[in-house]
């Protein structure tokens, strides 16, 4: 496996799904950083990890994960001689909590998920800290009952606050003071409470100065009679600091007791995790654990791509029995490369211990390697063209490959001669099979199909093709080579069957009956229009007088039909004194006398000028001879005519 497959096969997209079910960040983290195994058994365990934990979904979806919120950093930064503020204790007893509503969860999934439930009880039960914690600490700051020794001093700190209070209203009110003050009110310059006397007063009131305003207009002084009582209010809280960081130190050394065990819990958190956000995906594709092999099996039963849901059309494959390579052929946009893509796609999701988009009973086989050419990869740094990246990346792929690896090729040997090409692209695939690869690739070249019919360890599929609304349908054929698309979309779109199958014997080497009745509708109405036309062309012609020997009622290369049978034909000869005609039906001639004869399409409608209806009477081998003939004497050479 390399980062280039990965990338091509999108499953970093696939990682970036499943991640949006976590909810810790440590759980998001692990999913983005799945890696496939080759290790049959660890695969299955996953997987089976998966399917019980999506039996867990299914009874109950709301399952108590803690999010940790920094508690893995809290831990690991227990012994950095600092002890742990309130907050930071506040968010260890919610985990302990967590760990504890975690535990009363699974004990009744035992039945249901096995395997899943038993992890739960790496998570031991330290009561003793969550207690301390919740005693000593309430709405984040040390509680005022946290010890003996704080309570005393919180409520000589309230004493002395009180009488503070007292003492500051009084002295404001006094007359002695009031001419003296800027305004009636009591302020406070780090943390002890001062007066605001006016500027020309400054000297009038006894006391430290511990503020000016911006103006320079107001003095913020502390009045002697208040100093020695703020000097003891400040004695009380540095008590309380000292108390606060010893109850602190205590519960942070209390917590440093039990530092792996809350280690362990937290990975044990973060495994529940990863595995619950699989089972999420899960469910959300209403995916299945695979079946895994190490036989180069793969079975696909109605088999999606996940980034396409509900869009993409169910695939269906079964390779690796009797066949380990299948060259696929259809029409540009027919899903050829999705259908690779599918394949590659679900056997890496396979081998990260996650469920496919597929129906049950579907099988994966295991691979050490996933090696494709799939896409343009022109490189304009490198200045290699479209066909050098292709052949590049091939000569490595053809180094790596082995019988431990799935192959996946799109337009294989395009970008140069097509004759060049196909050779190439034979001598690739027969290579690489040679080397016990599974292999499945995409072609255009119609030669490819023959070489996959007539090698062993290979099979032809195709990309299935509606002619009738003249578009791909996305499904997957197997063991069918895709057909001529652009003969059927000719016969669709009105071409006379016999120039088509004139072509297909001149492609394909070999015949081929098109029949009318696959013509469109359309197509049928046009050429319908033009029997009229004809008809009232020949309508006219025998209401003029016509003297004896004109020209005939058919053309050669007229198409007709045979009243009695319902037969189409094309006139070859004719007519002869009794007024019969020499016409060919599929391949045969026969004669038939004009009176059983209907005009459908005429010779000149359907050819152009200076037409070699030979093409269309005469064999192919007859064909050569005569142009053999035609250039030299070949003794012994004959042509034979049907009579």
């Amino acid at each position: 496996m390399n980062e280039k497959t990965y990338l091509t096969l999108e499953f970093n997209k696939v990682k970036e799904d499943i991640s949006q079910f976590a909810l810790t960040v440590e759980g998001k983290k692990e999913l983005m950083n799945l890696f496939p195994s080759t290790n049959k058994r660890q695969i299955e365990m996953r997987l089976d990890e998966v399917t019980e934990a999506v039996r867990i979904l299914e009874k109950s979806a709301s399952i108590p994960i803690h999010a940790l919120e920094g508690v893995e950093n809290i831990v690991a930064n227990l012994n950095n001689g600092v002890p742990l503020r309130p907050d930071q204790l506040t968010s260890l007893y919610y985990f302990l909590d967590a760990c504890k509503k975690l535990k009363r969860f699974m004990e009744d999934k035992e039945w249901v998920a096995p395997r899943v439930s038993s992890y739960v009880y790496s998570i031991e039960n330290i009561p003793e800290v969550g207690e301390e914690i919740n005693r000593c600490i309430r709405n984040g700051r040390v509680d005022d009952y946290a010890t003996k020794e704080l309570v005393r001093i919180r409520k000589q700190m309230g004493i002395q606050e009180e009488r503070l209070k007292d003492k500051i209203q009084s002295i404001v009110k006094s007359s002695k003071y009031k001419s003296y003050l800027q305004e009636s009110i009591v302020s406070q310059r780090n943390g002890r409470y001062v007066l605001p006397v006016k500027k020309e007063y400054k000297g009038k009131v006894k006391g430290a100065v511990l503020d000016a305003s911006a103006s320079g207009s107001t003095f913020y002084i502390e009045p002697e009679e208040l100093s020695i009582q703020q000097d003891q209010l400040l004695y009380y809280k540095l008590d309380e600091e000292r108390e606060v960081e010893n109850i602190l130190w205590t519960l942070t050394g209390l917590v440093q007791q039990y530092k792996p065990q809350l280690k362990l819990a937290i990975e044990t958190m973060i495994h529940y995790d990863v595995l619950f956000a699989k089972a999420k995906y899960s469910r959300s594709m209403d995916a299945v654990g695979a079946i895994v092999n190490e036989d180069h099996k793969i079975y696909l039963k109605e088999a999606v791509h996940p980034l396409l849901g509900n869009q993409a059309v169910p695939l269906s494959i079964r390779m690796g029995e009797d066949f380990h390579a299948l060259v696929i052929t259809g029409p540009n946009t027919g899903g050829k490369t999705v259908t690779i893509k599918t394949v590659g796609l679900l056997t890496l999701m396979t081998q990260c211990g996650l469920h496919i988009p597929a129906s049950a009973g579907s099988e994966i086989s295991i691979y050490e390697k996933i090696l494709l050419d799939i896409g343009d990869g022109q490189s304009l740094q490198q200045n290699l063209s479209t066909f050098s990246s292709h052949i590049k990346n091939i000569i490595d792929l053809l180094k790596e490959s082995n019988d431990r690896t799935l192959v996946l090729l799109d337009e294989l040997g395009s970008g140069t001669d097509p004759l060049e090409g196909m050779g190439l692209a034979t001598a690739i695939l027969y290579q690489l099979y040679e080397k016990g690869a599974t292999i499945l690739a995409t072609t255009h070249y119609s030669e490819l199909k023959h070489f996959a019919e007539e090698h062993e360890g290979f099979l032809n599929g195709s990309m299935e093709f509606n002619i009738d609304t003249l578009q791909p349908t996305y499904r997957l054929l197997v063991g069918e080579g895709g057909e001529s698309q652009a003969f059927a979309i000719a016969l669709k779109l009105g071409m006379h069957p016999q120039i088509i199958e004139s072509a297909h014997e001149i492609t394909y080497r070999e015949k081929k009956n098109y029949d009318l009745g696959e013509m469109d509708y359309h197509a049928k109405k046009e050429m319908n229009k033009q029997v009229i036309v004809n008809k009232y062309k020949n309508r006219v012609r025998s209401k003029t007088p016509q003297r004896e020997n004109t020209s005939p009622l058919f053309n050669k290369g007229d198409n007709v039909k045979v009243s009695s049978s319902g037969e189409f034909g094309i006139v070859y000869e004719g007519p002869n004194e009794r007024g019969d005609y020499m016409v060919q039906i599929k391949g045969e001639k026969k004669t038939i006398n004009h009176k059983r004869l209907t005009l459908y399409v005429s010779a000149q409608d359907l050819y152009p000028e200076g037409y070699d209806f030979d093409i269309i009477f005469n064999s192919k081998e007859n064909r050569k001879k005569d142009k053999l003939m035609g250039k030299r004497f070949v003794e012994g050479l004959t042509i034979d005519h049907e009579d």
